[in-house]
């Protein structure tokens, strides 16, 4: 059964490895982003770059995600658009190649509507394929990441 906040809405309460899988209850895992997180644009932007920084994806796709949560309607599509780029990533840290792919491809496509500055960001995505370094393709969305305002 899934975990739920006081109010009913589901909230996973288990731990996280460095790689976002879930771990058992009571496991010590990583610190998380709070269900509640709710960023300005300049903080999400900022928050996902460290994150991506220390090589933890899955932890900027929860920035990115609370920042797709209380964004204006116009730019929802966005910050879902770049936290499916960060899952992306993260499938490529996990092994999951095609799954990386479809997610970094489906991530691109919403935030090429966007255009500059952030079509660059789509740009790297989709020069990611199923055997990219994981590494390499974290520090290559760090560096679009960087560009942006």
């Amino acid at each position: 059964m899934r975990d739920r906040d006081p109010q009913g809405r589901p909230r996973n309460a288990r731990p996280r490895d460095e790689y976002g899988r879930p771990l058992p209850h009571g496991a010590e895992g990583v610190a998380r982003v709070p269900d509640d997180y709710a960023p300005t644009t300049e903080q999400a932007l900022a928050d996902a770059r460290a994150f991506l920084a220390e090589g933890r994806p899955f932890h900027a796709h929860e920035v990115l995600e609370g920042r797709w949560k209380c964004a204006p309607d116009e730019e929802r599509e966005l910050w879902q658009g770049l936290a499916q780029i960060c899952v992306g990533l993260t499938h490529l840290q996990r092994g999951n190649g095609r799954g990386a792919v479809t997610l970094l491809s489906r991530g691109a496509a919403r935030v090429q509507r966007y255009r500059v500055p952030y079509d660059e960001v789509a740009a790297v995505a989709l020069t990611l394929e199923e055997r990219s370094d994981p590494a390499t393709a974290i520090t290559a969305v760090l560096d679009a990441l960087r560009e942006i305002g």
